[in-house]
């Protein structure tokens, strides 16, 4: 038996990194994109050439209705999932003072970073603790957040404000399922240079070059990719509930 990972947002960028770091080592994968698209297929077609059982699954991860049912087509295809990765993540509608914000922007980012990811991992575990899990395979939800769930950025007050939400989300669930033998991890991103952040990314690459991050550069998606991958391996024995700061050491305290 091998480990099955279903990694939402996977048509591109940090998603579609981490499933890729996940075929390489082996992991049966369904890659989800919010509609049968083009960007799906072709992510599909890419992870295919890794040797591992791969599938496309398009859906919207803030339905959820739906949710259950993706989960059984997923398990219909490739066999029981060991693996979770809440990568599907949203932005804000529009950067500018925190007086100005919309509730349609407010509730866009509560929707899709906080609650779909709150009751996708529900109907996952629900699965798992349903049936009996073989002990030689590691069974793990991994939650890319942000740094942003604790440095505040003004111009996307409610954008940090959802991945604040969804930090103690993966707080929450790994106290929950630990007993369970499920381990769960949050992964929380810097300055990665990926299509969310391409209209900033030359202000973000300069603030990095002059000392906001103790590595002087932006992330890559393969290197978040290559953490995920880790974390779902089990390569961290005798941990879970970890927030594992994948920020270049952004976010260490300075004087």
């Amino acid at each position: 038996m091998r480990q099955t990972a279903l990694v939402t947002g996977a048509s591109r960028g940090i998603g579609l990194a981490t499933a890729e770091a996940l075929a390489k080592e082996g992991f049966a994968l369904a890659v989800n994109g919010l509609t049968d698209d083009e960007e799906l297929r072709n992510a599909v077609k890419h992870l295919s050439t890794f040797d591992v059982p791969v599938i496309g699954i398009a859906f919207d991860v803030s339905n959820l209705r739906g949710q259950a049912d993706c989960l059984a087509r997923v398990e219909a295809e490739l066999g029981p999932l060991t693996t979770l990765v809440n990568n599907a993540g949203v932005g804000v509608l529009k950067r500018g003072d925190l007086l100005d914000v919309t509730e349609e922007s407010w509730d866009r980012c509560f929707s899709v970073n906080a609650r779909a990811m709150f009751f996708l991992s529900q109907a996952f575990a629900r699965r798992l603790l349903s049936r009996d899990r073989p002990e030689n395979l590691f069974h793990s939800i991994v939650n890319i957040t942000s740094s942003n769930a604790t440095a505040v950025a003004t111009t996307r007050s409610e954008y940090c404000a959802s991945k604040a939400a969804a930090a103690m989300v993966s707080k929450t669930l790994a106290v929950r399922l630990g007993p369970e033998n499920i381990a769960v991890y949050d992964v929380q991103p810097g300055l990665i240079a990926t299509e969310m952040t391409a209209p900033v990314i030359d202000q973000y690459r300069k603030r990095a070059e002059e000392g906001l991050t103790l590595l002087p550069r932006v992330g890559e998606p393969a290197e978040i990719g290559r953490i995920v991958a880790s974390l779902a391996s089990g390569k961290l024995p005798y941990t879970t509930g970890q927030v594992i700061s994948a920020d270049a050491g952004m976010l260490v305290p300075r004087f």
